[in-house]
């Protein structure tokens, strides 16, 4: 099975299927369902497999492929995985037929096409999958660049209040990033000899000035999408417009894509770059946990809550990066697919809420727990694996960031803690404010809330609790498939971690 084309085909099967999909009878939505989520597993399937084969401790980059696209501008199809590329896989993988699972009912409610809006999970299970896979950076700037089109019509046509606002925000925000990449990009060509190749460019060696001008040009891009502080204003308007599937998605996965990129091509090409511009990206970061958790504090609209909640996570994620030390980075991307697992839970368990009130507003719930207890008491479980509770997943990911930074830069340990105190300030006011204390009256008039979770809704959530529970108390089958690739990427920055003082072995020996 190694030598299967494993990348490319979990390229392409998406949108064969988003094909398929989008040409059956707009009178046929059940059917455009059932073959978006089988299509959906299918591309499980053969991502578990993929995790199976992957060689611990073997090449840093694995499943490798490569086919001549543009040969005059050294262009190729070129795909490959390591350990970082591979769990962001399998998030997606996870994630998409939950969520199809999830949209059972969002595109009936917004009377447009049903299998358009399946077909368009699809387009965006195979953008996602395309720009993970990337190991030629014009090919990964052209998935970074398509994947918006799809997110844009799930939020423009399916979305809610002011979703034409949101998805032009979105759009142009991220394609003004995308600029910025396109410069750096092709500077990187001209300095580079003329190729995309990663394995090839990782070696070039670029003068300082040059290297901080591409820097900055990716650098920009990610932050965008992230998104970082302050590039952020787009993810709250984004993310309150969007289907509640298409939210999860977004903050779960598009946006990963800006710390992933940050890992995969700003360290490694541009390493003395990134350590002369890593303290203004530890400043960012800190002022988005801060400001983007003050901000979640003053929220009525749930889905916005949720949306500044994930920018403060991104700062902790920024923090374990910039750290420069395995154990911080390691945290950072064990908290990308641990944040993608909670606030995917959370923004889909938010969506079945706001289905069944008819509205998004806080202040129009109150005591809802007494009416739906099990869709409650799963808002609550969301909510502490959001705060990064111990026994969950997140917390073993923002344990490791904080221990990382401490052992090289106490200040900046010291400061990130602040958020997982306002943390727990937003997220439990808001399970305060929704589901406990006196029951509103108005509730009870809502035939919606007399639903408790039915049994499809409970399919959604259950594996998503069982992983975030499963990762809490042992995340080492992840751990060991990011810990080379993370280290692999220090060694590239010629950063090693810092060697534990003599007062620290010596009480450890005690």
């Amino acid at each position: 099975m190694s030598n299967f084309p494993f990348l490319s085909v979990l390229t392409v099967a998406p949108l064969v299927g988003a094909l398929v999909v989008a040409l059956l009878p707009r009178r046929r939505p059940e059917l455009a369902k059932q073959v978006a989520f089988v299509w959906s597993l299918l591309v499980l399937v053969l991502s578990v497999l993929m995790w199976i084969t992957f060689k611990v401790g073997g090449d840093r980059f694995q499943f490798r492929e490569s086919y001549p696209w543009i040969p005059n501008w050294g262009v190729h199809f070129t795909f490959a995985a390591d350990g970082i590329a591979l769990v962001m896989l399998m998030l997606i993988a996870v994630l998409v037929p939950l969520v199809i699972l999830a949209s059972w009912h969002d595109a009936e409610s917004s009377k447009r096409s049903v299998p358009i809006y399946f077909a368009l999970l699809l387009v965006l299970e195979c953008t996602m999958i395309g720009v993970f896979a990337a190991a030629d950076v014009f090919l990964f700037y052209v998935f970074f660049e398509v994947m918006l089109v799809p997110m844009y019509f799930l939020i423009g046509s399916y979305g809610g209040h002011q979703r034409q606002y949101a998805a032009v925000k979105f759009f142009l925000y991220s394609l003004v990033g995308g600029l910025f990449m396109l410069a750096a990009v092709i500077g990187l060509w001209v300095v580079g000899g003329k190729t995309f190749d990663w394995q090839a460019l990782s070696q070039v060696d670029i003068s300082t000035g040059t290297e901080r001008w591409l820097f900055l040009g990716f650098f920009v891009a990610f932050a965008i999408k992230a998104p970082f502080f302050p590039f952020h204003t787009w993810l709250p308007d984004a993310g309150g417009a969007a289907p509640a599937g298409a939210a999860a998605l977004l903050v779960g996965v598009l946006d990963k894509v800006g710390t992933f990129g940050i890992l995969r091509y700003c360290l490694p090409l541009f390493p003395d770059a990134a350590k002369w511009f890593a303290p203004w990206a530890l400043a960012l970061a800190l002022i988005g946990i801060i400001y983007a958790a003050l901000l979640a504090v003053g929220q009525n609209d749930l889905k916005r809550l949720v949306s500044y909640t994930s920018i403060a996570h991104f700062g902790f994620i920024g923090v374990g990066i910039f750290a420069f030390t395995t154990q911080a980075g390691t945290g950072a991307v064990l908290y990308m697919v641990n944040h993608g697992l909670a606030t995917g839970l959370l923004f889909l368990v938010v969506g079945m809420l706001i289905a069944r009130r008819g509205s998004a507003l806080i202040s129009d719930f109150g005591g809802a727990g007494k009416l739906v207890p099990v869709l409650a008491g799963v808002l609550f479980f969301a909510g502490l694996a959001s705060l990064a509770l111990p026994g969950t997943a997140p917390f073993i990911s923002e344990f490791l960031v904080l221990i990382g930074a401490f052992t090289v830069n106490k200040p900046v340990a010291v400061i990130a803690t602040l958020g997982i105190i306002l943390a727990a300030a937003y997220v439990l006011w808001m399970v305060q404010r929704t589901t406990q204390g006196t029951l509103n009256p108005a509730l009870t008039e809502v035939d919606g809330m007399r639903r408790d979770l039915n049994l499809r809704e409970k399919v959604v959530v259950a594996p998503l609790i069982a992983l975030i529970v499963l990762l809490g108390f042992y995340p080492k089958p992840v751990t060991d498939v990011i810990n080379p690739a993370v280290q692999a990427t220090m060694d590239d920055i010629g950063r090693t971690d810092p060697a534990p003082s003599v007062g620290t072995v010596q009480e450890a020996s005690k």
